[in-house]
């Protein structure tokens, strides 16, 4: 902010810097008796505070606190009255007048005079009305400007705070929700005494940790996202009997690649909610391929008819709709079908 700040004094230093020197040039080449305005004169001085004045006047204060909240009629009263106060002035016409002789039909300047002004005619400065109105519009702009900025800025602050807060609300549906799945899984191990529940308390374990450490950010590196499946997929099997065969796949270089941390987990916890039945026998298909540019998933089960399938569409599925439309806007492609009784999922995600 310190540094932003510097810069916008230096801009309008030289701003004014340039303004000055040209207004200098002019005046000096309409001079008379050569180049022998300078800046340090009390017309030049005067001119200097006159529209340096107004110029911050009315970006700071005129603008801001009267035309923006509407007192449009005392606005623009203010600013008749300081034009007139300029035009009586003359600030313009006293700087080229510094080396002009007198005329017949103009008087000395006020450092020539000696008695009495004598009679003249009006004489109308206009280009000093002509700089009062670009300073006007000048600094008006200037404010406008940065008011837009401050606006998108804001605007811009606000989004991402909704954004992060959507995201932090989805992750806080999802983790719960996978969490007592798991649970569950593992008290049916403990009741019927499975020798494999020491083991699946710590692969539990090490997804706690996973989604109390790392889940907080938007994304994570996908090795350690992979770890999870893996577990979770581990723990899936030792609940499994013989007419459950789980087929998991992973391909590719998953070195320096990140992804949103449990998404693809929803997916891989409806195969094994919806695909398994201890009836039939059944097959789960997990595949995920990485590549350079993208990440490619697949799963697929057959279909049981179950009282709670319609909840296939709920908060879980939407959730992570959502957070793909957060996290990979316009990068990502999902398709979902129910072909020959089977539930397949199709998602590919952009990853540069």
């Amino acid at each position: 902010m310190g540094l932003r700040n510097a810069n916008i004094i230096v801009i309008h230093l030289l701003g004014w810097l340039l303004f000055f020197t040209l207004i200098l040039g002019f005046t000096i080449s309409m001079a008379h008796n050569g180049p022998a305005i300078h800046f340090l004169t009390r017309p030049y001085f005067i001119f200097f505070l006159i529209y340096t004045g107004f110029f911050y006047l009315n970006s700071a204060f005129l603008f801001p606190e009267l035309y923006l909240k509407k007192y449009h009629l005392f606005y623009f009263a203010v600013i008749i009255v300081l034009l007139a106060g300029v035009m009586i002035v003359q600030p313009f016409d006293d700087l080229i007048s510094m080396d002009r002789p007198p005329s017949p039909d103009r008087p000395p300047h006020f450092s020539d005079r000696h008695g009495p002004p004598p009679q003249r005619h009006v004489h109308v400065d206009i280009v000093s009305f002509i700089l009062f109105i670009m300073v006007w519009i000048s600094s008006s702009v200037l404010h406008i400007i940065r008011e837009w900025k401050s606006t998108e800025a804001r605007a811009a602050r606000a989004e991402a705070e909704k954004t992060q807060a959507e995201l932090s609300f989805l992750k806080s549906q999802i983790n719960p929700h996978f969490l007592f799945n798991t649970l569950n899984n593992i008290y049916s191990m403990a009741v019927t005494r499975n020798q494999h529940t020491a083991e699946s308390v710590m692969k539990l374990s090490n997804i706690m940790r996973y989604v109390t450490d790392e889940v907080s950010q938007n994304l994570v590196p996908l090795e350690n996202e992979l770890n999870c499946v893996r577990d979770y997929i581990d723990l899936q099997r030792m609940r499994l009997d013989d007419k459950a065969e789980v087929l998991f796949f992973v391909t590719g270089d998953s070195a320096g690649v990140q992804i949103g941390p449990l998404l693809l987990m929803t997916y891989i916890e409806n195969v094994f909610k919806y695909g398994i039945s201890s009836h039939e026998q059944s097959q789960i298909t997990i595949r995920i391929n990485v590549e350079k540019d993208r990440i490619q998933f697949f799963c697929q089960n057959k279909i049981f008819t179950s009282e709670r399938q319609t909840e296939r569409t709920g908060i879980g599925l939407l959730n992570t709709q959502q957070r793909l439309q957060q996290l990979y806007p316009g990068k990502h492609s999902l398709s979902i079908n129910t072909d020959n009784n089977l539930y397949t999922v199709d998602l590919t995600l952009e990853t540069k």
